[in-house]
């Protein structure tokens, strides 16, 4: 478990809702000297904490209206899980998610239109040895998606979620 205290929740809070957020501007929201916010942002990304930043992009800019979750049983022992990295190189796919229950993997996906996706299906998917079978779900509307975790607003609050 990473040791964060009030300051590095707060930095990450606001990276989070915006990763342009300058360590400038991050520094004169929390009252501090640039460059100890620059220092702590430094050592937030060497711990491992802040990952990388992105940018979101509207997939419709993208012509990727269909958005599908595929669920995929594989003939592979479950300690002997050999299809994940053929389904993480995989193109077009955004999550791959190794899951417990009568299906291995569950993945994102998104396309231009079903007629795009079973292409993909039969011309990605279908190369990778072991697929034994696939249930497509495909999303109608999307009424909430986010990338972001939920932060404590200190680590007294993060304490009293441990203890109760």
């Amino acid at each position: 478990m990473f040791d964060l205290d009030d300051i590095d929740l707060k930095i990450l809070s606001i990276k989070q809702e915006n990763a342009c957020t300058s360590n400038a501007d991050l520094a004169k929201q929390l009252g501090m000297a640039p460059s100890a916010m620059l220092e702590r942002v430094r050592k937030l990304e060497k711990r491992g904490i802040i990952v990388s930043y992105t940018t979101k992009i509207n997939p419709i800019a993208l012509n990727q209206r269909l958005l599908a979750f595929i669920f995929i049983k594989t003939s592979s022992a479950p300690n002997n899980c050999h299809q994940d990295a053929k389904l993480s190189m995989l193109p077009g796919i955004q999550e791959v998610h190794h899951i417990a229950g009568d299906d291995c993997y569950l993945i994102k996906i998104r396309t231009e239109d079903s007629q795009a996706l079973v292409k993909w299906m039969r011309e990605e998917l279908g190369q990778v040895q072991g697929i034994l079978s696939t249930r497509t779900t495909i999303v109608l509307e999307t009424l909430k998606e986010t990338t972001q975790l939920t932060i404590p607003l200190s680590n007294n609050e993060n304490a009293q979620q441990h203890t109760t």
